[in-house]
């Protein structure tokens, strides 16, 4: 008995030995058991759902349009990189769920989108559905008053869900475009 536990435990050590594990730069997020879908409205009241997304890899974030400075820097961030994976990025979709329903209008999130690539798609819901989305994204978020109005702070990673809309991981705001590239590469040949 004791020689049979000791050869589990050396063969669950060599397992992630050169076992061809990815090494992602990102949280891995592979098995989660939440992220699993939203019901939100895009600028045109349309209700978009994550099964719509299938065959592709989204870009996940929630943030909001007078964000000065994370959701800018993310959604620049996440053109760049649809344009350095070349022709696999139209196998990318960016989905940007608003945490301030109060403020971003379907007009504002479309204009908004629209200023960092024409394919992103904006989303928003009335606070029920936002709060139920952030929940099940783990995503927190809460209203601060800044002056006479407010900012939001939120969390900043960016998710990513594989073409079968798994969540499989999670990509902090401090990486770079070729860390974001590198990750996806790995993930898409994970897929192939």
């Amino acid at each position: 008995m004791r020689l049979l536990r000791t050869l589990a435990v050396a063969a669950s050590l060599l397992a992630g030995c050169g076992s061809g594990e990815p090494r992602y730069q990102g949280i891995d997020l592979t098995g989660v058991d939440w992220g699993r879908g939203f019901a939100l409205r895009d600028p045109d009241g349309r209700l978009r759902t994550l099964e719509e997304f299938r065959g592709k890899y989204v870009l996940l974030f929630f943030g909001f349009t007078q964000c000065p400075d994370i959701c800018p820097t993310a959604l620049s961030r996440a053109a760049a990189v649809r344009r350095a994976l070349g022709a696999d990025g139209e196998r990318l979709q960016v989905v940007f769920v608003t945490v301030d329903p109060e403020r971003d209008t379907p007009a504002l999130l479309r204009e908004y989108m629209q200023a960092f690539d024409a394919s992103f798609v904006g989303l928003r819901g009335d606070e029920g559905a936002t709060r139920r989305t952030a929940k099940e994204f783990h995503v927190h978020y809460e209203k601060v008053p800044a002056g006479s109005s407010y900012t939001v702070n939120h969390t900043a990673l960016t998710y990513v869900l594989d073409t079968q809309g798994r969540l499989r991981l999670g990509l902090r705001h401090g990486m770079s475009v070729d860390d974001f590239v590198s990750d996806l590469r790995i993930l898409m040949r994970l897929q192939a």
